[in-house]
């Protein structure tokens, strides 16, 4: 039974790492955001008491939490201008379409929620479901801080990153509406204690494919001590 519940991890950990692979060839900017989404959720979730294992099971899942967005258009995917009502509603389905592509891999629940509800509020008012407080699964409300917290501190062609100060008081700001109040303070807690906490931005502009990073087979979990 053991040896079986291994070999089906392994074989999981293998699919999440080939969709993190073919969001990396699909969208760079969406890969280098999940690859540091998946670094500060991990250093979240161990410093919350998660295990390692556990730790590494929601960085496996950040790597694919925009996993549906490769089935967005580029024309909205990358537009440098506020989207329109219609392709605000076509963006807000891709968690709905990553958790169907994982569920068709029989990938674990656990990933699969994470996925699927990383775009939730704590005050009811997020997406794709309306869930509200604890009804969200603790991995998603994990993930949308991490989430959210770089999406701020990200230059994009529609806007400009926020210093981390900046993007601290913005998180500040929707503890109890977007996000759970004691999960964002164990957040701002790493961003006030670890230095250097927010990752360096990779220059996918200028970068040629063929030099693009590796996909990480290990997602190293640091805290600053």
């Amino acid at each position: 039974m053991g040896a079986t519940h291994t070999e089906k991890e392994r074989e999981t950990r293998k699919v999440l790492l080939s969709f993190a692979k073919s969001i990396q060839e699909r969208d760079i900017v969406t890969y280098e955001h999940s690859r540091r989404v998946a670094i500060y959720v991990q250093r979240l979730a161990w410093y919350l008491g998660w295990s390692r294992r556990e730790a590494r099971d929601l960085g496996l899942a950040a790597l694919v939490h925009d996993l549906g967005k490769t089935w967005i258009t580029n024309d909205i995917l990358n537009k440098s201008e506020g989207l329109s009502e219609e392709e605000w509603n076509k963006m807000k389905r891709h968690p709905v379409i990553g958790a169907r592509i994982l569920i068709g891999c029989d990938v674990q629940p656990f990933y699969v929620e994470a996925v699927l509800y990383h775009h939730e509020a704590w005050n009811g008012h997020g997406y794709p479901a309306g869930l509200k407080g604890e009804e969200i699964p603790l991995s998603a409300r994990l993930l949308t801080v991490a989430d959210v917290y770089d999406v701020l501190t990200s230059q994009r062609p529609y806007k400009t990153a926020l210093s981390q100060d900046a993007a601290r008081e913005r998180l500040l700001l929707d503890s109890g509406t977007s996000f759970d109040p004691t999960i964002l303070q164990a957040f701002v807690h790493l961003l006030d204690t670890v230095p250097n906490f927010t990752l360096p931005q990779y220059n996918y502009i200028s970068a040629k494919k063929e030099a693009l990073p590796p996909i990480p087979r290990r997602l190293f979990m640091t805290t600053g001590s």
